[in-house]
């Protein structure tokens, strides 16, 4: 998976109509963790980990391909 940014972090948030709350409920951090990442960039590798986990596990992928992002990943049949 690709670097997580702040901006590819408010993305994936939308894509699942999570709140800061829920995200940092899902991750397993502080709210106020997730909140000082979105707004300075400032988080540590094992945070975004536990972040981009979160986000995995429902099927959101971060993307850096020529703009960061996030995307829905479509189930396999």
């Amino acid at each position: 998976m690709a670097e997580l940014t702040p901006e590819a972090n408010r993305a994936a948030r939308a894509i699942l109509k999570w709140s800061v709350r829920e995200l940092a409920e899902k991750a397993g951090i502080a709210f106020s963790t997730v909140h000082r990442f979105e707004t300075s960039g400032t988080a540590t590798g094992a945070t975004k980990e536990k972040i981009k986990a979160a986000y995995a596990a429902h099927n959101v992928e971060i993307t850096n391909g020529d703009y960061t992002g996030a995307r829905l990943k479509l189930a396999k049949d």
